[in-house]
């Protein structure tokens, strides 16, 4: 019986890791999307300042504008990695909770 609900709190570890896992890949793809979004809107400001050179308040207002994006897009790049990493330690907790359940499975035998 021990062996019984020992297996259920895995299952039920694994069926919550699995929920984390697919969350997370969810955040990576809208996390992916945004940065696309954000780097369409660096080209467009990029574009802009090249037109607009010379009106001095305009660049200026680019440049600001262009920095923003700049540092928003490696905010994001950042947020990747991290995704990335969790990601990672999910799939690595998956295989150690299917190597726990093996284990258990063999014990109760």
């Amino acid at each position: 019986m021990a062996g019984g609900s020992g297996t259920k709190d895995y299952k039920k570890l694994f069926e919550e890791i699995s929920r984390e896992n697919s969350q997370l890949q969810s955040q990576l793809q809208d996390t992916q999307r945004t940065v696309s979004v954000t780097r369409m809107e660096l080209e467009k400001a990029t574009q802009r300042q090249e037109r607009f050179s010379d009106c001095s308040a305009l660049l200026e207002l680019e440049k600001k504008e262009r920095m923003m994006l700049q540092r928003r897009a490696a905010e994001l790049e950042e947020e990747l990695k991290v995704l990335g990493d969790l990601r990672a330690d999910n799939q690595r907790l998956k295989d150690e909770n299917g190597a726990l359940i093996r284990v258990i499975s063999k014990l109760s035998k």
